[in-house]
């Protein structure tokens, strides 16, 4: 049966009509197409693509349960690893993770786990169970990924669990930096609300380091904290020019967009839409900031990468979608100088590069050639990563708490997520131990929750 069910495919929304609006570009599968792909599934006893998901959902006996036309326990099995089924369906990398491990993509498709748990997620509902409270605190700091898997996992142990979070609304990057159009504000809202409803306290406007320190929250009785306020530092390019108007991160972009609706005329803080822009960067941030862009009314959207398309970090599927929605890649080109007039960028300077021999990451080195070109542009948007916010690190050390932090400025953990003090934990992109993924995040919030539950009982 496997071999003869080809894989099943989401309608997604015409590549044209989607260009603008910010609805959700793929729908979720049929219960005729769910039921489909499930049965394409080997229920293989030695599951490698459990093995290959960070959080360790038993992806085998959920499938089962479609199979079986049990969609409440097919969300209970996925509940027991992870409290966001809805969101990791959508934006994790699957193709790297458990699908990436699925024997049948050996010699063809891997099973579409991925759309199986997002629609298991959308249609299932969180059983309330019954909490017996330990009596004992905990703080989060940082309501992205990683901080409601820790909540979720802490809560069910009995721990009165509370999250705070800088910005006024929650989710962290899931909220400010991812689209839409690839995760719908009301599947996050229904996330959070479970949460909610297992008695988590969310705290907003809440800076950790500014409004509240870290001494002064065990002064209010949280017997450990778990630190993950994420990367939210950008990294530029420190070229020429960059200080002109019209130059912004991704990240704040994204957040201008997303979170403060900028492209609205009516916002407080409209953004400049201009004709031309160009998006400095190869990785899913970089898609989501060029389909974004496109969104918002740019004629003109190019996405500028020194290396080939062969080695684009983002989601294939990602790249698939920009290139639909008329993204224009230019590979082989690196920045050089961003040229202005009366202090708005008016064009930008890239150098023609060639791929040389391997690097310390494995893939080939981009070499200049001495060939240069200018692009006309209104702007440029900057996609090269990011680094933790140093605050609760500053913090620390005012309080004289010696937290450890590396060269970079990411705090220092052990693979149980423990910092340099006592029943202080930290993960996520500001302790990262892997990969910059949501999922990878929800794997160090599980790490943190465990460690916290021996330390405290």
């Amino acid at each position: 049966m496997a071999e003869k069910v080809e894989r099943q495919r989401q309608k997604e929304q015409d590549r044209f009509e989607r260009r603008h609006n910010f609805n959700a570009v793929e729908e979720n599968f049929t219960a005729q197409q769910a039921a489909l792909e499930a049965s394409r599934c080997l229920s293989c006893k030695n599951a490698r693509c459990k093995q290959g998901c960070p959080v360790n959902i038993d992806i085998p006996a959920f499938i089962k349960e479609i199979k079986e036309n049990n969609l409440e326990g097919a969300g209970d099995i996925i509940r027991q690893s992870s409290m966001l089924p809805s969101v990791c369906g959508r934006v994790c990398p699957q193709e790297k993770q458990c699908e990436g491990n699925c024997i049948l993509g050996i010699k063809g498709q891997s099973v579409a786990i991925g759309a199986l748990e997002r629609y298991v997620g959308d249609n299932t509902e969180a059983k309330k169970v019954e909490i017996k409270p330990n009596g004992k605190k905990v703080a989060i700091v940082g309501s992205g990924c990683a901080g409601m898997t820790a909540a979720a996992d802490l809560r069910n142990a009995g721990f009165e669990v509370s999250i705070f979070e800088a910005l006024h609304e929650f989710g962290g990057v899931l909220r400010y930096g991812i689209p839409p159009f690839r995760l719908p504000r009301n599947v996050l809202d229904r996330e959070i609300e479970s949460l909610k409803d297992m008695g988590v306290k969310f705290f907003k406007n809440v800076i950790v380091g500014k409004s509240i320190t870290i001494k002064q929250l065990q002064e209010e009785g949280y017997e450990a904290i778990f630190i993950c306020s994420g990367a939210g530092l950008p990294k530029m390019m420190n070229i020429p020019g960059e200080n002109l108007n019209g130059v912004y991160s991704a990240n704040e972009f994204l957040t201008r967009v997303n979170l403060m609706h900028a492209q609205s005329p009516d916002t407080p803080t409209p953004l400049k839409v201009g004709k031309t822009t160009a998006i400095i960067g190869g990785g899913n941030v970089a898609m989501d900031a060029a389909r974004t862009a496109v969104r918002v009314g740019y004629e003109k959207v190019y996405i500028f990468y020194r290396r080939t398309e062969k080695e684009l970090p983002a989601r294939l599927e990602e790249i698939r979608h920009a290139k639909e929605e008329g993204v224009d890649f230019q590979f082989l080109h690196a920045p050089v100088e961003i040229f202005g007039k009366d202090g708005w960028v008016k064009s930008m300077r890239f150098e023609i590069m060639e791929l040389g021999e391997p690097d310390a990451s494995g893939r080939q080195k981009p070499m200049p050639t001495g060939k240069f070109v200018d692009v006309e542009l209104d702007s440029v948007i900057v996609s090269l990563g990011t680094g933790p916010n140093p605050i609760i690190q500053r913090s620390a050390e005012n309080e004289n708490l010696e937290l450890n932090t590396d060269n970079k400025g990411y705090i220092v953990i052990n693979e149980k997520g423990e910092t340099s003090i006592k029943d202080i934990y930290a993960g996520g992109d500001v302790a990262p131990l892997g990969p910059s993924t949501a999922i990878n995040a929800m794997g160090a919030g599980k790490r943190a929750a465990k460690a916290i539950i021996e330390a405290l009982g």
